[in-house]
């Protein structure tokens, strides 16, 4: 089935999913494929098979092998799709470049990105830093990685985390998901009461008060965009803990996605991505929703 991919209401756009015929992968097409119908817009199945690379020095017939057997994958997952979602605009991309060039072509300027947390070929080092972490840290676009069960026992919620009104963007951008799923928003503000080895905790009075200015700072995001998303149920917790990973990795338990972004100033040449982000794409319960940096308002580590 082939269709049109604009941008679905809201402002999103179109959903491309990359394949490689691993379990994960086809989790990632499913979950790709909901969140795609949600939005009221198109899905770009992906197989890249990297035979344009000169170091590859592939003879032609390992290259008509490889374009067979990726458009056998695309065939299949295009199926699996289609059978859950017969009315969905999908379009099969077979691309002879990189997985990560390939998946940024088919979102384009707008669109949203989604892999598996594992894989087979070049969609596998997801966790080790290789081309999955590379589409993450440089896409100008979101990036999904599909993590946890494949279908939630019952709605949870969509969970961010908010450090403070710099993370207006990331917010709201959890908002609109929350929106298409018809479930809460949760806000999550995490303090680290020990952010270094050896830092004593903050005694009882001190933490008190730092309490108070935490809880401000996320009460402030929460009122703008209750004003900006009124059909919205939005909840929102403070949370005092020694590890702010951890605790967005337990809260992730009980939501549908979490969403997270980069903080990073302008101008910043080392990778885009944190450790709170880093630790929810390798422990994470559910998919982790990834927003790339476009100035103030789009992170939370």
């Amino acid at each position: 089935m082939a269709g049109t991919t604009g941008p679905g209401p809201q402002g999103l756009g179109r959903v491309a999913v990359g394949v490689d015929g691993s379990p994960s992968a086809q989790a990632a097409a499913m979950w790709a494929a909901d969140e795609a119908a949600l939005r009221g817009s198109g899905l770009s199945v992906v197989h890249a098979t990297d035979t344009d690379a000169p170091a590859r020095l592939l003879v032609p017939a390992d290259i008509d092998r490889s374009r067979r057997t990726g458009q056998e994958i695309l065939d299949r997952t295009a199926d699996a799709v289609t059978t859950r979602h017969p009315d969905l605009p999908l379009v099969k991309e077979l691309g002879r470049g990189s997985p990560a060039d390939s998946l940024r072509h088919a979102a384009a300027l707008s669109g949203t990105i989604v892999v598996g947390h594992r894989g087979l070929g070049g969609f596998s080092s997801l966790m080790l830093g290789s081309v999955g972490l590379r589409v993450a840290a440089t896409a100008t676009t979101p990036v999904v990685v599909v993590r946890g069960p494949a279908e939630s026992a019952e709605p949870g919620a969509v969970l961010t985390g908010v450090r403070d009104d710099a993370d207006l963007g990331c917010a709201r951008a959890a908002a609109r998901e929350a929106l298409l799923r018809k479930v809460p928003l949760r806000l999550l503000h995490v303090w680290n009461t020990a952010s270094h080895p050896g830092t004593r905790l903050l005694p009882r009075n001190g933490a008190r008060g730092n309490a108070q200015e935490h809880v401000r700072a996320l009460t402030d995001v929460a009122d703008r965009l209750r004003g900006e998303f009124p059909a919205l149920t939005i909840d929102i917790e403070g949370d005092r803990n020694t590890s702010v990973p951890g605790a967005l990795v337990e809260a992730s338990g009980q939501a549908d996605l979490v969403v997270v972004g980069g903080r990073r100033a302008p101008g910043y040449l080392g990778p885009t991505l944190g450790r709170t982000t880093l630790t929810l794409l390798q422990h994470a319960h559910c998919p982790v929703m990834l927003i790339p940096r476009h100035g103030p308002g789009h992170g939370t580590s």
